[in-house]
């Protein structure tokens, strides 16, 4: 499918996009994938070996078992409602919204960084949810919750924090000097008013 040549902020965008690609990052999470299943790609490409969404599918049914029922087809909706469906199921195995992709990213290759991202993000958070799985990338960090005693707190709040008073401007202990600034030297007719 050809689309029209970009231009003016489209561009712009598409280069953005195109720079934040990082190949090392694809061929990590295609490795993931093929551990996973247990199957190689079907093709070269990430992107057409991904589009139909049928090993998407394969993947989820392994990380939810009976998930999707995995739909093979050429027709265009069956395979975006296949992508759809995966990316449901990274929801549900707590993938944050904005680490994963829209349909379109993938089906019409419009964000191919963005579903490399996923991928990772999918590796990490189905590990967190119990999967057996190797993780991409660092680990999630684990909520640690603190609670004090009542007796600790009281004693948190007799303390005084000296740094929300802020800045005091260099003052005296005596006091601030009131009076014209001297720019050429001291005066030694002149005796400083102090309030």
């Amino acid at each position: 499918m050809n689309r029209p040549r970009n231009f003016g902020m489209d561009r712009a965008i598409a280069a953005k996009i195109a720079a934040k690609y990082d190949v090392g990052r694809e061929i990590e999470a295609r490795n993931w994938i093929e551990t996973i299943v247990g199957e190689p790609f079907p093709f070269e490409g990430f992107q057409a070996s991904l589009k139909d969404g049928v090993l998407l599918c394969k993947l989820m049914n392994i990380l939810i078992p009976g998930y999707v029922k995995i739909k093979s087809s050429n027709i265009p909706f069956v395979q975006m409602e296949n992508i759809s469906k995966f990316l449901q199921g990274c929801e549900k195995l707590g993938c944050p919204k904005h680490d994963l992709f829209q349909t379109v990213d993938l089906y019409e290759n419009k964000n191919p960084g963005q579903v490399v991202d996923a991928i990772w993000s999918l590796s990490r958070h189905a590990a967190k949810a119990g999967c057996s799985t190797p993780i991409l990338g660092p680990k999630l960090s684990d909520r640690h919750e603190v609670a004090f005693s009542e007796e600790v707190l009281q004693a948190g709040r007799s303390v005084y924090n000296t740094f929300q008073y802020g800045y005091t401007g260099g003052a005296k202990p005596s006091g601030p000097l009131y009076g014209r600034r001297e720019i050429g030297g001291v005066d030694p007719t002149r005796i400083p008013v102090r309030p």
